[in-house]
């Protein structure tokens, strides 16, 4: 077992590790299979890990092997093991968005940000749970039940992408992967003290991604650091011949992200705090005394804040604007006749007769068989999301703002059994604009030894990913408030 020391390690400092021959791809692989096998199944139970590559080992080997005979490394991911949310396809492992109805299935070839990823030389270390078909927030599937948060392990990991949230924060593996249609990188990062990128809509490729709602789907990086998030948006963003979306990142996508990570980043910007998003309630409480003091870091940085006062409406906007339940049974059997018969189904009709799907998903099922694209309600929901995005940049040119702040969630993250209440990440994904959360601290709770994490929403114009990120780097610098969970302590 490698002595280096894996816990909160990121990209930069494994490749320079390897590179100076003090560890070596294959190390770092055992020693995150270590940390699965002691916590995932064992110890806290986090069951956060539906598959291992079974050839994680061969294909570190093989890495290992390109960096002794060129000295020199394959790509700007060479080495780092991946954690892939299991909707994403992957050719050689299954794909099974966590459902028995998928069980067992291959896709044809991998997704386009899965190809982007091994030809950057990452290894795909294993395929992380998801609430089934991403569908809403607490990661609960019948393919492997329900994930726990490392934080607080009577509460959910957030979601739909809570696996790889749950995965990252217990360090498992070096960098991960989460799609995000309503709330769902960024609901994990905020509940396991993560940085979340959701990119602008057309920034990264949906291609081979079990769809939920391709007006609003999206993939991006779930990560312990910014850097780190940024170094894996450099290699997924990009245009796609077969995601027609990412036709619009043509010529607004810098070569790379990097020379954004400027810790001075939040010097003369004006940054929006949106009032109508912070919960007025007892149950917001315990949020509101993480993030209010948290805004300081943007003021000491030497940015201005500006109180927005005009209301907006996240439980409006999640039951009136957003379309993820319209869009679900067209996109998913769109996709399932695309797989032939290589998938077990062919319809969401064909998933609720199975009866293969976790009990809590039934009614969002039912309710999704009776939507339709197209129709009158549909297209009002279609017209308001152009709506709010003319307000959102609108607010933002009247105030001369660069982003807008606010908690990702109103309430800590919920208990187990419970369903995620008062949600604000559905502002961006019926907006399609792009959002970053960072760590904004940790709310005291008897059941969480550190604290429950609180995170933070930074979002902006579309394509304004550079802005963003040097405003989340420079917070995270100047903040330093991601712990690692105690729940989960480095391996004797």
């Amino acid at each position: 077992m490698t002595t280096f020391p894996i816990m909160e390690c990121t990209i930069r400092q494994v490749q320079q590790a390897m590179l100076e021959g003090k560890l070596t791809c294959r190390e770092l692989t055992e020693a995150y299979l270590a940390r699965m096998e002691a916590y995932d199944q064992q110890g806290p139970a986090l069951n956060a890990i539906i598959a291992v590559n079974p050839r994680a080992l061969d294909e570190a080997d093989r890495l290992d092997q390109v960096l002794q005979e060129t000295g020199a490394l394959s790509g700007p991911l060479h080495g780092v093991p991946v954690l892939l949310k299991d909707n994403v396809g992957t050719c050689d492992m299954p794909t099974t968005a966590g459902s028995r109805a998928l069980e067992g299935f291959v896709p044809h070839e991998d997704a386009f940000l899965t190809k982007r990823l091994r030809q950057s030389g990452a290894l795909i270390l294993a395929k992380t749970n998801l609430h089934e078909f991403a569908i809403w927030g607490e990661t609960v599937s019948s393919i492997l039940g329900q994930t726990r948060n490392p934080y607080d392990l009577t509460r959910t990991p957030g979601g739909s992408s809570g696996g790889t949230g749950a995965a990252i924060a217990a360090n498992m593996g070096l960098i991960g992967i989460g799609t995000d249609t309503i709330n769902s990188i960024r609901s994990p990062s905020s509940a396991n003290s993560l940085v979340g990128i959701r990119p602008t809509m057309g920034l990264v490729s949906r291609d081979g991604i079990v769809p939920y709602s391709m007006t609003q789907d999206t993939a991006g990086p779930i990560c312990r650091t910014v850097e780190d998030a940024v170094r894996t948006l450099d290699v997924i963003a990009g245009y796609d011949h077969a995601d027609l979306k990412t036709a619009w990142c043509v010529d607004r996508k810098p070569e790379s992200y990097l020379s954004f990570l400027d810790p001075d980043g939040m010097r003369g910007k004006r940054i929006g705090v949106l009032e109508s998003f912070f919960g007025t309630q007892p149950a917001n409480e315990a949020v509101n005394r993480v993030v209010r003091p948290a805004l300081r870091y943007f003021e000491e940085g030497g940015a201005e804040l500006i109180s927005i006062l005009e209301p907006i409406d996240s439980a409006w906007l999640t039951g009136h604007v957003s379309v993820h339940l319209d869009d679900f049974k067209h996109d998913l059997n769109h996709y399932l006749a695309q797989q032939g018969d290589s998938a077990p189904i062919h319809s969401l009709e064909d998933v609720v007769a199975s009866g293969k799907y976790h009990p809590a998903l039934r009614q969002h099922l039912l309710e999704a068989e009776e939507k339709e694209v197209g129709t009158p309600e549909y297209n009002q929901k279609r017209l308001l999301q152009i709506r709010v995005q003319d307000q959102v940049m609108s607010l933002m040119a009247e105030l001369g703002l660069d982003a807008i702040v606010y908690p990702h969630q109103q309430q800590l993250v919920c208990k187990i059994g419970e369903s995620q209440q008062q949600r604000n990440g559905v502002l961006c994904s019926v907006t399609g604009f792009p959002s970053v959360v960072v760590p904004a601290g940790f709310a005291p709770s008897e059941d969480a030894p550190i604290g429950v994490p609180v995170g933070m929403e930074i979002i902006g114009r579309p394509f304004s990913e550079p802005v963003l990120i040097a405003i989340a780097y420079s917070f995270e610098q100047a903040s330093r408030l991601r712990r690692p969970p105690q729940s989960v302590p480095e391996l004797p």
